[in-house]
């Protein structure tokens, strides 16, 4: 591969880097870097004027749903979604059928993600906390960070008991990985369907109450004081767990989070429609908690934006509200989502955006920084801020439609990712 990428913006906030430069690369490396680099012969140069070149995005909470939900996504349909959306690795979910308790798993979605697109997305599978996701017994933690496992959660449910987050927590810090908690105590959730409120006693459909996910974060929180251990709260969605994670981290604590567009973008308000693609756990929830969220990723106690990515089918989903699934995929809107409602609305800048989609989910999960720079390998995204653009999830590269956002007009979106020696445009 031999690119020249000419008048970009490269932003790279790791190193205080934001010029407009040329970018010339040769077999996956950045062989020059600097002002009027002309073109050598047989080479395909791209005019990126008003683009931008940031590290390559990492969007760390993804379900591939292979194996065993091959007709939802698979390993193949789930980077070409990656790609399409501006992301040049996804950290994939356990919650397959089997789980990814196993190492020849973890091996397996590796091997298999490197023959799409040339490898250009990397997949770092996250691995169950537990055998089976069954909360009963530890799955075999040491293994499965040998075979490539970059972190350890039973998403889709939480961790329940007490002494086995301990027990996690004590032994993937042996690893130097988190634990990535679906914070929901299911005692206060089981049947429910929306968030607990005005709208969900107004449609009369059972609730899902805050408290919920505050109560299990509260106690993570104290057993991370306790273990010293790195701690994860997957796609939160509350002001009181955001008040938690802010506090723990105020105190020095290794805790983490993250949270999706929809978290950010939607209230509860949406399920009036009863579109089953406002069904999602956690579920959305209130002004205020959206406001809440907001607050969180303009301070920094959000450090991570990422999509829970959760593809079902058609039939799945065409169903009364109570009996869908919940769920929605989010590969190809998150970045045009958050420069929308996040850079444009001045909540954050560019540098803080391109920080929770690149640098700071790669330090989370112990992965080598990108560094823009002369000899170093290319893995770069490339967003265009200007672009308006209207989502159509009949283009969408998932398998999957079901997102609450068709037809949704935004401004801004990534139009190519470069890795591992090759390029994708989507522009």
């Amino acid at each position: 591969m031999r690119i020249l990428l000419k008048n970009a913006r490269v932003i790279d906030p790791s190193y205080g880097k934001d010029s407009i430069v040329d970018l010339l690369i040769v077999d996956g490396v950045i062989e020059k870097l600097g002002s009027n680099i002309s073109a050598p012969k047989d080479i395909e140069t791209y005019d990126l004027t008003s683009n931008i070149v940031a590290p390559g995005f990492i969007d760390m909470h993804v379900h591939l749903r292979e194996p065993g939900f091959e007709y939802k996504e698979t390993i193949e349909s789930g980077c070409l979604a990656a790609a399409a959306g501006g992301f040049t690795a996804v950290g994939c979910m356990p919650n397959t059928n089997p789980p990814i308790d196993d190492a020849g798993i973890v091996r397996s979605i590796i091997e298999r993600s490197k023959n799409v697109i040339g490898g250009i997305v990397d997949v770092y599978p996250i691995a169950a906390v537990t055998k089976g996701r069954e909360g009963k017994e530890l799955a075999p933690m040491m293994e499965l960070a040998e075979a490539g496992a970059v972190g350890f959660t039973d998403d889709g449910a939480p961790v329940e008991h007490a002494e086995m987050m301990r027990r996690a927590l004590e032994y993937a810090s042996m690893m130097n990985k988190p634990v990535i908690q679906h914070a929901e105590e299911v005692s206060l959730t089981r049947g429910g369907v929306m968030n607990e409120g005005f709208v969900s006693t107004t449609l009369g459909m059972p609730p899902m109450p805050p408290v919920a996910e505050d109560l299990i974060v509260a106690r993570d929180i104290h057993l991370v004081e306790y273990t010293k251990a790195q701690y994860h709260v997957a796609h939160i969605s509350t002001a009181g767990a955001v008040e938690l994670v802010r506090a723990a981290k105020f105190r020095g604590l290794p805790v983490t989070c993250e949270v999706t567009p929809h978290h950010f973008v939607l209230t509860d308000e949406a399920v009036r429609s009863f579109d089953t693609n406002t069904k999602m756990n956690p579920p959305l929830r209130s002004n205020d908690d959206v406001d809440a969220m907001k607050e969180g990723l303009r301070d920094g106690t959000i450090d991570v934006i990422a999509t829970d990515h959760a593809p079902h089918s058609f039939d799945d989903k065409e169903v009364e509200f109570a009996y869908a699934p919940f769920g929605i995929v989010g590969l190809e809107t998150a970045v045009g989502l958050a420069m929308t409602e996040l850079v444009e609305t001045k909540i954050l800048s560019i540098i803080n955006l391109i920080e929770k989609f690149s640098v700071n989910p790669r330090k989370i999960l112990h992965l080598p920084a990108i560094r823009i720079e002369k000899g170093e390998k290319a893995n770069l995204t490339i967003l265009d801020p200007s672009l308006d653009w209207t989502v159509d999830t009949r283009q969408f590269k998932s398998k999957s439609k079901n997102s609450p956002f068709d037809g949704r007009r935004l401004r801004g979106k990534a139009v190519g990712i470069i890795n591992n020696g090759v390029a994708y445009f989507s522009k």
